[in-house]
């Protein structure tokens, strides 16, 4: 069975607010029944109820300024729900109600058991706000760290292409960092190299596919004119050997994706 709510009551009848813990208390916790506002303050701010129940004609301090100065001086989280009481229905007094957001008005005289079942509702409602609270937090952090990911995919894939002596001014550069970074996220990319990859990099860079297939093959001689053929055959054992000649464009970015991937499913295991 699962830990009663606490509950406060606060009402200056003491005859009524007596009679309400009793009847409350077959469900609920009731841990204080006060008659008057700064008693009400001074209770909830202690006690740490999940529901008070405050009638709005309490003396001292009105039921209204009791949640006033609670949701002035209590952390969010340690705030109750509130429920008003009242034997005036004036259009003007519900409508201050509603303009405070509290969670729920009822009308006295009324039935306990009705207030039972509001505050099941009530309590229900609260935590089903949590919840989603707690999944779109949850959401943002998951959004937060695929773009961490993707920046530190963006550094590593600089990073070699710069090692490998590609200069960042020229075109070739910004298409091979994001044909490196495409193949990295989807293995299949490299299948595709004309029809999707050079499509993808050139509607990025608003230019042709036929330039970007260009630009990637002029930036690859530079890397092999500048003489980074030992640190290619270092990053990738033999695949590539001066013997063979310089890579295709499509070699070329998919040995630096895998290696990528495959040091990123080595630091992840």
């Amino acid at each position: 069975m699962g830990k009663k709510l606490k509950v406060l009551i606060a009402d200056s009848n003491e005859r009524e607010s007596e009679q309400l813990a009793r009847e409350l208390s077959t469900k609920l916790e009731v841990v204080a029944a006060v008659h008057d506002g700064i008693r009400a303050l001074e209770a909830i701010q202690k006690l740490c109820p999940d529901i008070a129940i405050i009638d709005i004609m309490l003396p001292m301090v009105d039921g209204l300024g009791v949640i006033e100065k609670c949701r002035e001086n209590m952390e969010e989280n340690k705030l109750p729900s509130f429920i008003i009481t009242t034997s005036i229905g004036t259009q003007k007094l519900i409508e201050c109600i509603n303009h405070m957001n509290i969670d729920y008005c009822i009308m006295k005289p009324f039935q306990p058991g009705i207030l039972l079942h509001r505050i099941e509702q009530i309590t229900r409602l609260k935590y089903m706000n949590l919840q989603i609270q707690c999944q779109t937090k949850g959401s943002i952090n998951s959004q937060n760290q695929m773009r961490s990911a993707s920046y530190d995919i963006r550094q590593d894939v600089t990073k070699i292409i710069r090692d490998l002596g590609i200069p960042a001014h020229i075109k070739g550069y910004q298409y091979i960092r994001e044909g490196i970074i495409m193949a990295i996220e989807d293995v299949n990319m490299m299948n595709y190299i004309t029809k999707l990859l050079y499509p993808s990099i050139a509607k990025k860079y608003k230019t042709t596919s036929s330039s970007v297939e260009r630009a990637i093959r002029h930036a690859i001689e530079v890397a092999w004119n500048r003489g980074k053929v030992e640190l290619l055959e270092e990053m990738f054992g033999y695949t590539i050997s001066a013997g063979k000649g310089k890579p295709t464009n499509s070699e070329f970015i998919a040995l630096i994706a895998d290696k990528l991937r495959l040091d990123y499913q080595m630091n992840a295991s």
